[in-house]
């Protein structure tokens, strides 16, 4: 099969291939109706510019960006972002864009990496990790640098969009809890700042109807350990705990096994995200499979017809499904693996 060229997209849209050169760079004025006839064409073929043609024609750097305020350690630990990471660089491969990750450590380095990027340093960035009224929305909208969120943001915004629904995975879980006659179950969350961990934590406070069991947590192992041994020292301890990533899952259970607890008819215990060694532990966790990479996919791709000039939108990634496994089984019985995909 030929190879989709700038000939194919101009008489897939009725234009000569100048057109479709100076709709792409922005260097000669163009209509905007001409202008989106030339980006529908393109996205139907497939096709983009070659890296040197975009590097010649439009000055371009030829790569995007990740950066990340956040501890190495939970990078390093966190089975989300290689996953990610891995879908961005599929969509990257196919025009050889590099891909840069920067982790920083505080919001003074923050700014001054997106102010590196607004300068030539990539062409647009993806923004994890998002916050409620988040500074770097409106600060990244002031640099002009082409941008996509990666999360369900609500607040106004002018770029495109990755969202998935990170409460109907908590709702389904302790309905299944509930189910196997569990009614003191607690939630050990992500940072609450983050838009993605109060997603879930409000879901949860929905459905128990208050917070004397929510403890905020940091994703790390030592924070899991910590907080599932507060709440199994209260007088009247949770019989269910509910974690919002794996890693403190996986502490909150090693925690509890030692205590001399029996898992899951003593506690019954749930994570987030399905670490690949989840369903391989005794008992296997139940976990929600987020398809990170499916979410990094979208993102690039998005960030991709950005940068050529396409309107902003919202794409919704449906991706959540809750692996219902052993360590959520009914008291003193093993249960097969159960999937069911969120609504």
């Amino acid at each position: 099969m030929s190879r989709t060229t700038i000939a194919d997209v101009a008489r897939e849209a009725g234009v000569a291939k100048a057109t479709v050169s100076h709709a792409l760079s922005g260097n000669r004025p163009i209509s905007e109706e001409t202008r989106a006839k030339v980006l529908a064409a393109a996205e139907k073929l497939g096709w983009v510019p070659s890296q040197s043609a975009r590097a010649l024609a439009n000055r371009r750097a030829n790569a995007i960006a990740v950066v990340l305020a956040r501890d190495p350690e939970v990078i390093a630990n966190d089975s989300f972002f290689p996953a990610f990471i891995a879908g961005v660089e599929s969509v990257l491969s196919e025009t050889e864009t590099a891909l840069i990750l920067q982790v920083v450590p505080d919001r003074d380095a923050e700014e001054r990496a997106y102010r590196s990027l607004a300068h030539g340093r990539a062409d647009g960035a993806l923004l994890l990790d998002l916050r409620d009224d988040d500074w770097r929305v409106p600060f990244l909208d002031d640099l002009d640098l082409p941008t996509v969120l990666v999360g369900a943001y609500d607040g106004p915004h002018p770029f495109s969009c990755v969202r998935t629904d990170d409460a109907a995975p908590i709702r389904d879980i302790i309905a299944h809890l509930r189910d196997e006659g569990h009614e003191r179950i607690a939630h050990v969350s992500g940072p609450l700042s983050y838009v993605h961990s109060r997603a879930r934590a409000q879901a949860y406070l929905d459905e128990v109807g208050d917070d004397r069991l929510l403890r905020e947590g940091d994703f790390t192992a030592a924070s899991g350990r910590a907080l599932t041994a507060e709440l199994l020292a209260l007088p009247d301890r949770p019989t269910a705990i509910l974690y919002s990533n794996d890693t403190m899952a996986i502490a909150g259970l090693s925690y509890a096994r030692a205590q001399g607890l029996s898992i899951p008819a003593d506690l019954a215990i749930s994570g987030f995200d399905d670490d690949h060694l989840s369903a391989h532990l005794t008992p296997a966790l139940t976990s929600v499979s987020s398809d990170p990479a499916a979410r990094g996919r979208a993102a690039a791709r998005l960030l991709r017809a950005d940068i050529l000039g396409a309107d902003p939108r919202t794409e919704v990634v449906d991706c959540n499904i809750v692996h219902f496994r052993e360590s959520t089984g009914a008291p003193q019985t093993t249960a097969p693996t159960v999937s069911r995909r969120t609504p």
